[in-house]
């Protein structure tokens, strides 16, 4: 799976925005706000990953047991995934 074209990530603050662009600006009707992690994700999904590799980045990267990561990742992808933003 992979961030399909027309969306970026905007840092504000001390979170981040992702922000639709082109085509994308009319269809999408929510923003989403994101914290480190879900940046940290959304990176890694710049490129085609599975779910595993995801789970397997963010155990490496942060201190988290791998349960904890396999929910946090697998609510992550539920949320682009109902926003259309992942292929």
């Amino acid at each position: 799976m992979k961030v399909q074209p027309g969306f970026t990530l905007k840092e504000v603050a001390d979170s981040y925005v992702i922000v639709p662009t082109g085509a994308n600006i009319i269809d999408f009707s929510a923003m989403i706000t994101i914290n480190e992690t879900g940046a940290f994700l959304w990176n890694n999904l710049q490129e085609d990953i599975t779910e595993e590799a995801l789970v397997d980045a963010l155990t490496a990267e942060y201190d988290v047991d791998r349960t904890t990561a396999e929910t946090d990742v697998k609510e992550f992808i539920d949320v682009l995934k109902s926003k259309k933003v992942l292929n």
